[in-house]
């Protein structure tokens, strides 16, 4: 490795480092500017702007105390139920064990600022379950909201119950001004349920939770909950009964806000959140998203045309808001909370809802609480399996039609995925074998061809003589029976392969939290050592299924270093470079796609081994030495190279 490259290496460090330190500086000046807004509302007696403001400032320094302490005030002013505390989050997160039969009441706030909705200002803190065998929801009274959703059968990393979302922080509910001019916000209001039971268990049948917000004698909003056994996907269906008189009567909309923290699920924080975006579903057409691995802190879109469906979607689970109908149109975005040490983004949704205020008007929607399983999302339709990215074109093809059938296939019969990743490798290469092989032969003979191609390189020393050694190889590799492509192409043709794994793996959640060997999770990185301290770009761990990935990638490339031209400084240098830059890349991708990379390496090495036991030397060298004594017939691209040196005033090389 020369001078250069080391330097080269000390700069990319040195860039990384000083984006760290920028990045910090760019979050405290941020916090600031906000903290004086926040301020300023606050001496003004704008209560909620400001509490709003403060949430938006925890965003840059989510364990500040002084806005913390500032939030816990306004709550008490405002009469929210639960205190900010010195955590991640603004909001305390109640946990799934409080009472369903808590009784807590919410200090009652001023009736006027609500109109027809005063009685609902104030009301009790209590939850209702709805839930099956593969999923629970508390459903609060307060915004009638699905306070928490947790799936049974899977867990977080660190073995918690695995809950999509869950706390006061999640806002759920309609927004719509009254013929008052009232701002009503129905995921501040309270509902009251049409029963007296506390649980609902959807065993046998299906099972539904009907909540009222009251607003005059039979005029209210009705949320109606329905799930059935051995489904993620929950029936939501809302009525607004007899709103005219009450709702504005110049509006033929709504907005449904949606908004909630995504917490981290998975140990590979960095892998999870490059998976981690919106996406959306246009009504009878594509599916689109916010950009995957954005370097914005805050991304959104301003949608205006009918969607189908939302999904606020993580790594490997799900939140989806689906309408039978269809949105009007929609706002969403996605902010990233690097400081915080529990949740990965804040996500928002503003969706608008047909509304016909004269008449009773009746919305049907969906909700998806489940994971980013292709079969099970395939089951429900609208295009849910596209929540799991497999890549675009031919790359999305070779996963759909080839990796994922083989992959069930071998899933049938074989428990162990380690085993199965390993089969499935040997499946591929066994396919993919002629290409190789073919491939492996060119490279060969082109190696036997190595001293003479190096007595031209002797012949044609001076860079103005490039051309002419370049026309003299080419000529003898002629003769030799040779296609120098014949080596490039067949690599080429692979690449699909290859860029098909690396977007299968990390997004299988077949994968999440099965072991192989000292992987204990083959969808995350397999450290076998942790580092005091974080190298930019690779991480704080070392994983070694990354490790016997490089290794192995350079014992390949060695194999094969002593073709023509590979002998140089500047491509011995990019043999090493380049498997050193993807150890670098891949440290804290999935141990799954390592795992298959390594097991293709070894693979390979062994098929170029015993194809080369197939390439007789003699016969190429007996070969060229038959043809010299043949005149050769210049090919077309031949002709074009001495054409153009012509121009140029170069002669050809002499036979």
């Amino acid at each position: 490795m020369d001078r250069n490259t080391i330097t080269g290496i000390i700069l990319i460090f040195a860039i990384f480092i000083g984006f760290s330190i920028i990045n910090n500086s760019r979050h405290t000046k941020s916090y600031d500017q906000i903290i004086k807004v926040a301020d300023s509302l606050y001496a003004r007696g704008e209560m909620e702007n400001a509490r709003a403001e403060y949430i938006n400032a925890l965003r840059f320094k989510p364990n500040a105390p002084d806005a913390i302490a500032r939030v816990n005030e306004i709550n008490q002013v405002l009469g929210f139920a639960q205190p900010a505390q010195k955590t991640d989050t603004v909001i305390q997160d109640t946990p799934l064990s409080q009472p369903a039969e808590s009784n807590a009441t919410t200090p009652a706030v001023t009736g006027d600022i609500y109109g027809a909705f005063s009685a609902a200002a104030s009301g009790e803190d209590s939850f209702i379950t709805l839930e099956n065998n593969k999923v629970e929801l508390k459903i609060s009274l307060k915004g009638g909201k699905v306070y928490s959703a947790r799936l049974k059968e899977y867990y977080t990393y660190d073995s918690r119950p695995l809950i999509l979302f869950s706390g006061d922080s999640t806002i759920f509910g309609f927004n719509f001004f009254t013929v008052d001019n009232r701002a009503i916000q129905t995921n501040n209001l309270y509902f009251t349920p049409s029963g007296k039971q506390q649980r609902y268990i959807a065993e046998t049948g299906p099972q539904s939770i009907v909540l009222r917000l009251m607003a005059e004698d039979e005029k209210y909003i009705e949320y109606k909950y329905t799930l059935e056994p051995d489904k993620y996907m929950v029936d939501f269906d809302v009525t607004f009964k007899s709103m005219d008189g009450i709702v504005a009567q110049n509006i033929n909309s709504l907005t449904l806000d949606w908004r909630t923290y995504l917490p981290q699920q998975e140990k590979g924080r960095q892998n999870e959140d490059n998976y981690t975006t919106i996406k959306y579903k246009y009504f009878q057409d594509e599916v689109d998203q916010l950009r995957l691995r954005s370097n914005k802190e805050t991304d959104q879109t301003d949608i205006t045309t009918k969607l189908s469906w939302v999904a606020f979607q993580g790594q490997f689970f799900s939140s989806v808001l689906i309408s039978n109908e269809f949105f009007i149109n929609g706002l969403v975005s996605s902010t990233k909370l690097p400081g915080s040490e529990k949740y990965l983004r804040y996500f928002t949704s503003e969706l608008g809802v047909p509304f016909n205020p004269a008449a009773s008007t009746a919305l049907s929607m969906k909700m998806y609480y489940g994971p980013n399983h292709i079969t099970t999302l395939r089951k429900e339709g609208l295009d849910l399996e596209e929540l799991v990215f497999l890549g675009r074109n031919i790359i999305g093809w070779i996963n759909r039609f080839i990796i994922i059938p083989i992959f069930n296939w071998l899933d049938n019969y074989i428990g162990n995925y380690g085993i199965i990743i390993l089969i499935l490798t040997i499946i591929i290469k066994v396919i993919l074998f002629p290409l190789t092989f073919k491939s492996y032969q060119s490279q060969a003979r082109m190696k036997v061809l190595k001293p003479q191609v190096d007595e031209l390189a002797k012949k044609f020393p001076k860079k103005e003589d490039a051309l002419k050694k370049q026309q003299a190889t080419m000529d003898l590799y002629k003769r030799a029976g040779i296609n120098p492509m014949g080596g490039c192409l067949p690599t080429l043709l692979q690449m699909p392969i290859l860029f098909a794994m690396f977007r299968f793996f990390p997004v299988s959640i077949e994968l999440r939290q099965e072991s192989f060997l000292w992987a204990t999770d083959l969808s995350t990185y397999d450290s076998i050592l942790s580092l005091p301290f974080k190298i930019p770009m690779y991480g704080d761990h070392v994983s070694l299924f990354t490790l016997l990935m490089t290794a192995s990638t350079i014992l390949t490339m060695k194999m094969t270093s002593s073709s023509p031209g590979q002998d140089q400084p500047g491509m011995k240098a990019m043999m090493y470079m380049m498997p050193v830059m993807f150890m670098l890349i891949l440290n804290n991708f999935s141990a799954g796609l390592t795992y298959y990379y390594f097991l293709a390496n070894i693979l390979t090495f062994i098929q170029n081994w015993v194809s080369g036991k197939f390439i007789d030397e003699k016969a190429v060298l007996a070969r060229l030495e038959e043809n010299r004594k043949k005149p050769v017939k210049r090919s077309k691209w031949q002709q074009r190279l001495e054409a153009a040196a012509k121009q140029r005033g170069i002669k050809p090389p002499k036979k």
